[in-house]
């Protein structure tokens, strides 16, 4: 299986790749250093990135103080997508919007090598940004690259036999995962964003973020490892 992509290619890079537990500064390091070849032939990036581990400390230790509503819990996760998303425009300094797209109406067609983005409102994860910007500026399609390699038909590290899925449609996959969007909800994309996938007819594409030589061969439009939902 591969894909041909345009000159510009949204990514939403999962915080759980960027904020595992601490900060993976060794895997940013390399994540620069695997972009930095196609950055050199002119491919432009707008990357939005999660707020992982760093989210769910912030929510947990809120938790232990009051009761904390879903909307709080939301706020907390973007401030900490936001705190990632500035450490990333700072490793990509010299290529990067010196702006962190932090809302909608900061989209554009990129002015620089490199965009990145953060969580915007209460209501959805990451997945959605990306796809919203994906289409906004007519892509068609996101890479979701977090740490699922695959959309499977049920959770693999409880059913290690689960089938696993190459490619298939919105309809599919929406009847796979929650209606509704819950703050810390598990899915390879999110309700809100594959409802906007069906609607726009954007493509979202799984893979492992950690796997960067699999990565390599999606955006050399060679095989790779996946899932393409759309």
């Amino acid at each position: 299986m591969n894909h041909r992509f345009n000159n510009t290619v949204v990514v939403a890079l999962g915080g759980s790749i960027v904020h595992p537990d601490g900060i993976d500064a060794v895997y940013l390091k390399k994540f620069k250093a695997f972009l930095d070849p196609f950055l050199r032939k002119g491919t432009r990036f707008i990357i939005v990135v999660g707020g992982g581990t760093l989210s769910r400390r912030f929510q947990d230790a809120a938790a232990k103080v009051t009761r904390v509503t879903d909307e709080d819990k939301d706020w907390l996760g973007i401030h900490a997508t936001r705190l990632n998303a500035h450490l990333l425009r700072t490793a990509f300094r010299d290529a990067a919007d010196p702006v962190v797209i932090d809302a909608r109406e900061k989209v554009s067609r990129p002015a620089y090598p490199v965009a990145i983005a953060s969580g915007w409102r209460p209501g959805w994860s990451t997945d959605y940004v990306a796809m919203r910007i994906a289409a906004d500026i007519g892509a068609d399609e996101a890479v979701i690259a977090g740490k699922p390699s695959h959309v499977y038909e049920k959770d693999p590290a409880k059913f290690p036999k689960a089938k696993r899925f190459d490619a298939m449609e919105w309809s599919a996959y929406r009847k796979l995962i929650p209606g509704k969007w819950k703050p810390g909800l598990h899915a390879p994309v999110d309700p809100v964003a594959a409802a906007l996938g069906a609607k726009e007819k954007v493509k979202a594409i799984i893979v492992d973020g950690r796997d960067l030589v699999n990565f390599r061969a999606l955006l050399n439009g060679k095989e790779f490892e996946g899932t393409i939902i759309g």
